[in-house]
C-alpha cells in the first residue's frame, strides 16, 4: 500500500467514527482520541506536501544540456580565411583530448630590433675640438632562441667605425638556478659600468671609470655565471672570466684572462624606499711586463619612489669608491677614485641631477675634481633632452668649463637589462 493510500484510509476511518458519533452521543474520551488522530493525519499530510514541493524545485533548476555555440565552426572559418589548415592549440572539453598546432608565424621568427641615436653639442672654455659630437648610433637585436636560451647583440656606430658593443647568448633555469652567459658583454663591475652610454644619468661615465677602464668602460669577451639568492634581503653573485677590452689601461696591453667577482645586496626598506650595497673585485696579469693588476670597488644606491606617485617623484643617490693597484715586478702603485651623484624627479618630465668626481690618474698621478650639474627633459620613453655643465680642476692645471646639450632618441624595443 502506498503512502497516499494509507493517508486516505486513515481519513476514511476518521469519517466513519465521526458518522457513528452522529448516531450515538460520543463520550469525552472518544472525542479526545478522535482529535489526536486528526492531528497525526495533519502532520503526515504536511510532511508529504513538503517532500513533493522539494522534488518540484529540484526538477526546475536541473541544468539544461549545453547549447551548440558554433565555436568549432568559427575556428574552422578563421583557419580557412588565414589560408591554413592547421588549428591553434586547444582542448576538446568533451573528450579531454588536447590538440596542438606546430606552426610558427613571422613574428616568432624575427628578432626584436631597436635603434638609438645619441648626439651632443658642446662649448668648452678654454675652447678645443669640435662643437658637435655624433657620439653613438646603436642598433640592437634581441630574441629568444628557444625555451632555454636568449641572445642580445648591440652594434655601435661611433667615430666612423662599426663595432660590436655587446653580443652574447645566455641560458636561464640551469641546475642550481644559475644563469650562464657567453660572448662579448659589459662587465658587472660597480654601479654604472654595466649601463650603456645613452642610458646614463649624465652625458658620460663618471671620471674614475674613464680613467681606470678607458673611455668606453670595462668590457670583455668570455663567460659569466650569475646566481640570485635570498636571506636578510636579496643578493646577487656574479663571476666572470674574460679577455678584457681595457687591456691597455689595466694590463699594459696584455692578452691573458682576467677574473671578476661581484656581490650585490638589495633591501626593501619601505614600500617607497630601497637600498643596495655592492662589492667588486678584478684581477689580471701580464707576464710580458711582469705586471699584476688588482682592483676593488664598493658601490651603493638609495632610491625613494612613492608607489602612488612613481611617475612624478623619484630621488636616487648613488656612489662608488674604487682602488687600482698595479705591481710591476715588485714596484707597486696604488690609485684611488670615486664619485657621488644624485637625481631628483621634479614631475613627470623634468629631472635635475648633480655629480661630484674625484680621481688620481693612473699614468700621471695628477688628481682631478669635477662638479657636474644637469637638467633632463624626459619627453617620452623614446626621447629625452639634457643640458649639462661641467667644472673640472686638475692639480697644477687650469680650470675647465664645459656646457653640453644632449639629444637621445630610440625606435623599436630597447629592453637591455634591469640595472
Amino acid at each position: 500500500m502506498s503512502h497516499m493510500q494509507r493517508v486516505a484510509a486513515l481519513v476514511a476511518v476518521a469519517l466513519a467514527i465521526a458518522g457513528t458519533g452522529a448516531a450515538q452521543q460520543p463520550t469525552q474520551r472518544q472525542m479526545d482520541s478522535l482529535a489526536a488522530q486528526v492531528r497525526r493525519l495533519q502532520a503526515r499530510l504536511d510532511s508529504l506536501q513538503a517532500v513533493l514541493a522539494g522534488a518540484a524545485a529540484t526538477a526546475a533548476v536541473a541544468p539544461a544540456p549545453p547549447a551548440d555555440t558554433g565555436l568549432d565552426a568559427l575556428r574552422a572559418a578563421a583557419a580557412a580565411a588565414a589560408g591554413s589548415d592547421t588549428m591553434p592549440a586547444r582542448v576538446d572539453t568533451t573528450t579531454n583530448t588536447q590538440f596542438e598546432g606546430h606552426e610558427r608565424n613571422q613574428a616568432q621568427l624575427n628578432p626584436e630590433i631597436g635603434a638609438t641615436g645619441d648626439v651632443r653639442a658642446y662649448a668648452t672654455s678654454p675652447g678645443e675640438g669640435n662643437n658637435f659630437d655624433p657620439r653613438e648610433f646603436e642598433v640592437g637585436f634581441q630574441s629568444a632562441l628557444d625555451p632555454y636560451s636568449h641572445t642580445k647583440i648591440f652594434l655601435s656606430f661611433e667615430n666612423d667605425e662599426i663595432s660590436v658593443e655587446e653580443g652574447y647568448a645566455y641560458w636561464t633555469g640551469l641546475p642550481g638556478r644559475l644563469r650562464f652567459d657567453i660572448g662579448i658583454f659589459r662587465q658587472q663591475f660597480g654601479e654604472l659600468n654595466r649601463w650603456h652610454l645613452h642610458a646614463l644619468p649624465e652625458t658620460e661615465y663618471p671620471l674614475v671609470l674613464r680613467a681606470f677602464f678607458g673611455p668606453d668602460g670595462l668590457s670583455g669577451t668570455g663567460v659569466s655565471l650569475y646566481r640570485a639568492f635570498g636571506g636578510l634581503g636579496t643578493h646577487e653573485l656574479t663571476g666572470q672570466v674574460t679577455l678584457s677590452r681595457s687591456a691597455d689601461e689595466l694590463f699594459a696591453g696584455g692578452n691573458r684572462p682576467s677574473y671578476l667577482l661581484h656581490l650585490l645586496n638589495f633591501w626593501q626598506l619601505s614600500p617607497a624606499t630601497y637600498a643596495q650595497l655592492g662589492f667588486s673585485g678584478l684581477y689580471g696579469t701580464n707576464a710580458d711586463s711582469s705586471l699584476n693588476t688588482a682592483m676593488g670597488g664598493v658601490e651603493f644606491r638609495w632610491t625613494w619612489r612613492p608607489p602612488e606617485r612613481a611617475l612624478y617623484r623619484e630621488w636616487t643617490v648613488r656612489g662608488e669608491f674604487l682602488g687600482l693597484r698595479k705591481d710591476y715586478g715588485g714596484e707597486v702603485t696604488t690609485k684611488f677614485g670615486s664619485y657621488l651623484s644624485t637625481t631628483y624627479k621634479l614631475d613627470q618630465r623634468w629631472i635635475v641631477g648633480a655629480r661630484w668626481d674625484y680621481v688620481e690618474d693612473p699614468r700621471t698621478g695628477l688628481s682631478t675634481h669635477q662638479i657636474v650639474p644637469s637638467l633632463t627633459l624626459w619627453q617620452s620613453e623614446w626621447v629625452f633632452l639634457r643640458a649639462q655643465y661641467t667644472w673640472a680642476k686638475t692639480a697644477s692645471l687650469d680650470t675647465t668649463n664645459q656646457l653640453a646639450l644632449q639629444a637621445v632618441w630610440a625606435i623599436g624595443p630597447h629592453k637591455h637589462e634591469t640595472y
